[in-house]
């Protein structure tokens, strides 16, 4: 005869029941939660109080110029005539021509970084891009006015020559002439794009490599036992996986040319005129008009001043946070396997 062993439960052993948890932060978790809240809520105060400022002083210069303020091209106070028309469209001209450089280089050296460069290369590739964004502005102003202007203009007088029946490439000089007036494409919204081009490059390239760089790697490996090469895998996996990245790196590197300033003042010859005509000389951005005119205006004229960059401080908020949201919504980082 068997018998059937049943343990017993002590009398003082407590009902089975789920322990609670304690969630609170406590010792240093608490310290870092306190002080990074703080310095994200002490970003958002500057940011608010930036933008509330630039409102005050452009509440007098709306109430005096009125809508004119944002149709006229004109800029001379002395003579009561104020307006952001031309530099709005001079600014983005110049961010226009610097994303049209920008962006295939950018996605170019993202991938070569990513998916290319051999393991060994890619750290300090990585830390070259990044430099390129330490260089001041001041630096890559004095190589675009120095070193690229001379090279650029004859790059326009050949779009020029060969593609002036577009409006966009036409310039008022005859690029055919014996004796080519190389002054008219010179100062031009297309050099100065060329070199603010530079300075965006370092920053959408980040996004994208970072982006590219958390591809699904499931997926990647069932790519190639399908037989994908390695530019399929780049094509089918982590061109699409990446495509927020891409989109929200792209939009701010244009929020990043729309604010540029130094290498614009030191490059363009200023001008108000309304067109879009980036290979001819003269043109205008808001930063750029700011800078030179900030030092000699009189308090109604910094009012007005302060009203455009007021104006550019919009524009370039709304399109850092369609990027955020752009990055926000994508699936980088998702992680997903196979």
């Amino acid at each position: 005869m068997t018998s059937t062993y049943v343990p017993t439960r002590p009398a003082d052993r407590l009902p089975d029941e789920p322990r609670p948890v304690n969630r609170a932060a406590t010792g240093g978790d608490r310290a870092f939660v306190l002080g990074s809240g703080a310095i994200g809520a002490s970003v958002l105060v500057i940011t608010s109080g930036i933008g509330l400022f630039l409102a005050l002083q452009a509440v007098p210069t709306i109430a005096r110029y009125g809508p004119t303020f944002f149709t006229q091209n004109e800029w001379a106070p002395d003579e009561g005539k104020v307006g952001i028309a031309g530099v709005l469209l001079g600014t983005f001209t110049v961010a226009v021509v610097a994303m049209a450089f920008a962006f295939p280089l950018a996605l170019a050296t993202a991938l070569f970084i990513s998916e290319y460069a051999p393991v060994r290369l890619k750290s300090f590739l990585v830390s070259m891009v990044d430099l390129m964004a330490a260089v001041p502005s001041i630096i890559y102003g004095l190589w675009g006015f120095l070193l690229l202007q001379p090279q650029a203009s004859r790059l326009a007088r050949w779009l020029h020559q060969y593609l002036g029946w577009l409006p966009f490439f036409h310039v008022d000089t005859d690029p055919n002439a014996a004796q080519w007036d190389q002054t008219e494409y010179t100062a031009s919204a297309f050099v100065a794009g060329i070199a603010v081009a530079m300075m965006v490059l370092p920053m959408a390239s980040s996004v994208m490599r970072e982006v590219f760089s958390q591809a699904p790697a499931g997926e990647r490996e069932g790519a190639l036992a399908l037989g994908s090469t390695r530019w399929g895998v780049i094509r089918s996996v982590v061109l699409p996986f990446g495509k927020g990245g891409i989109i929200g790196g792209t939009m701010l590197g244009l929020g990043r040319a729309l604010g540029e300033t130094i290498a614009v003042l030191l490059i363009i010859s200023p001008s108000f005129d309304l067109k879009f005509r980036p290979l001819e000389i003269g043109t205008n951005t808001v930063s750029a008009l700011i800078a030179g005119r900030f030092g000699e205006a009189s308090p109604g004229q910094l009012r007005a001043l302060l009203t455009a960059g007021f104006v550019l401080f919009l524009i370039t908020l709304v399109i850092n946070t369609l990027a955020a949201m752009v990055v926000a919504r994508s699936r980088s980082g998702a992680g997903t396997d196979l």
